[in-house]
């Protein structure tokens, strides 16, 4: 049976969404039931990659292909923005907070920025990137593109920022992956954090065609917001609700960046159907 676009893009969209919570269920009881947090790294990895699995085994199945992912790396200059935004994002939060209420970690930074530092950071950031590769391949190699020949940019980037969101609930709310204030204001200042976050990454997706942006930018916010400005600042009751991925500052920062990609939805590329 032929099927249009459009057709087909929404049964890999459906296709895609059903396979990786089904996937991604059995990790969500392994990390839940994980004694400590060591315990739960390496389910929280094979989690990470759920979506790649799905994606792959969606366009197996509808496509007999593997093609459409964006794996070339298109114009370098998107891999850098990839690679710095995220970098210079967290900076402008951190040096915020290292500015006014919180403290710079000298102590803490003279290792850091040491030689002997330099393979544990390499080795930390390629897992990372690793790790985000198995998300992106998923959330912005198959959904963001399939969605985007049957809705519009807007509808798109905040559906699939939002389904983003749904799928780490499961984390937080069971798991340990969550901030030091209540579940709720987890939730609340994650939400639309990761939601802000989906609209940023489906706007560089569509406008560079690569993949590699999303994946860049996942992995490097990841190890610079959950290990290297964190390492770097004293922390305290107040820092902690402010910075990092539960601070109220990162869903603020995303919030004002998502409203940046939207208002240039006008240079994502033509042939997207409708960019409202």
């Amino acid at each position: 049976m032929a099927y249009s676009v459009e057709g087909l893009a929404r049964r890999e969209v459906l296709t895609f969404i059903v396979l990786t919570f089904a996937f991604s269920s059995v990790f969500y009881y392994l990390i839940a039931n994980a004694a400590t947090p060591h315990d739960a790294t390496m389910p929280t990895l094979a989690l990470m990659w759920c979506p790649a699995l799905a994606a792959v085994l969606t366009r197996l199945y509808w496509q007999r292909n593997l093609s459409g992912f964006g794996l070339g790396f298109g114009d370098k200059k998107w891999l850098l923005v990839g690679i710095f935004l995220p970098i210079v994002l967290g900076l402008v939060m951190f040096g915020s907070v290292w500015l006014t209420v919180g403290e710079f970690n000298y102590e803490k930074a003279a290792e850091m920025f040491s030689v002997s530092f330099l393979p544990t950071f390499a080795w930390l950031l390629a897992f990372n990137v690793f790790a985000a590769f198995g998300e992106e391949l998923g959330w912005r190699g198959l959904l963001v593109p399939e969605m985007s020949k049957f809705m519009s940019f807007t509808k798109l980037a905040l559906l699939s920022g939002a389904i983003w969101a749904v799928w780490h609930f499961p984390l937080i709310i069971f798991g340990s992956y969550h901030g030091v204030g209540s579940l709720w204001f987890s939730l609340l200042t994650f939400t639309p954090s990761v939601i802000g976050a989906g609209v940023v990454l489906a706007w560089l997706r569509l406008r560079s065609g690569s993949v590699w942006v999303a994946v860049l930018f996942h992995g490097f916010w990841n190890y610079f917001i959950q290990a290297i400005y964190p390492a770097l600042t004293v922390q305290t009751p107040a820092t902690e609700l402010i910075t990092g991925e539960f601070g109220w500052l990162a869903p603020l920062a995303y919030v004002l960046l998502a409203l940046v990609c939207w208002h240039y939805r006008d240079r994502l590329p033509a042939s997207r159907v409708d960019k409202k």
